[in-house]
């Protein structure tokens, strides 16, 4: 237990102490005054220590790593060792990623499930789920969650993504955003449109947004250009 000396001179006090033995540790104090703006004499007032261990959570991301590399069969996916047209087997098994990241989907409002599985050059792969927001507008898709997931690991090139969702009688086809998104990181790329049996249909990301807009344009020369700072 610790104390902490101080005089109140506002409405609310809020005191936030991290040290190197705790991981955070926060305490809030609220009052209402009526009649005086400051409290004398000084309170003494104890805090509770929390610790938290990061030993756990580091372990379970190992082992889910570990779990998610088997599944996904890592050097049979990697470039440069087969063609995808000589391997459906690391192919139907980056769909089966993606129907798995299906069952975690959060869509409470559209009851739209749609899981993604996005394999980079190296077979390492990152699977996101669409997760819906009560303001609808600030949802995420599938396919967004495993590229964000992806770049935030340090990976900006890919060599496949597979989307699935319950559709029983049409492969899922990414929205107009999503197409956009992948976009960013090349058009030439492959995207599996999948249904729950397994079954698939491969298309590029240039076969999904054609006379696409993309980085390299940005570079392009222009009529008109402002330069920062005139």
């Amino acid at each position: 237990m610790y104390s902490y000396q101080f005089t109140l001179h506002s409405h609310m006090f809020c005191l936030f102490i991290c040290s190197p033995s705790l991981t955070c540790l926060t305490h809030c104090l609220s009052l209402s005054l009526s009649h005086t703006n400051s409290l004398s004499p000084s309170l003494c007032l104890p805090l509770l220590t929390t610790t938290h261990s990061n030993t756990n959570i580091d372990r379970e991301r190992v082992d889910m790593t570990h779990l998610r590399t088997k599944e996904i069969g890592v050097d049979g996916a990697a470039s440069g060792t087969r063609t995808e047209e000589a391997d459906e087997d690391w192919i139907k098994r980056l769909i089966s990623q993606a129907h798995a990241a299906k069952e975690f989907s959060y869509c409470p409002y559209s009851q739209f499930r749609v899981g993604a599985a996005l394999l980079a050059h190296d077979g390492t792969v990152f699977t996101g789920c669409n997760v819906e927001n009560a303001s609808y507008n600030l949802g995420l898709c599938a396919e967004k969650t495993a590229v964000a997931k992806a770049v935030s690991e340090g990976y900006q090139s890919f060599k496949a993504i597979a989307v699935a969702s319950d559709l029983e009688d049409q492969f899922i086809l990414p929205c107009g955003g999503c197409r956009q998104f992948m976009r960013e990181f090349g058009d030439q790329w492959s995207v599996y449109l999948s249904k729950p049996d397994g079954t698939y249909m491969k298309m590029t990301v240039e076969e999904l947004l054609p006379f696409s807009f993309g980085p390299e344009d940005l570079k392009k020369k222009r009529v008109f250009t402002t330069q920062i700072g005139s």
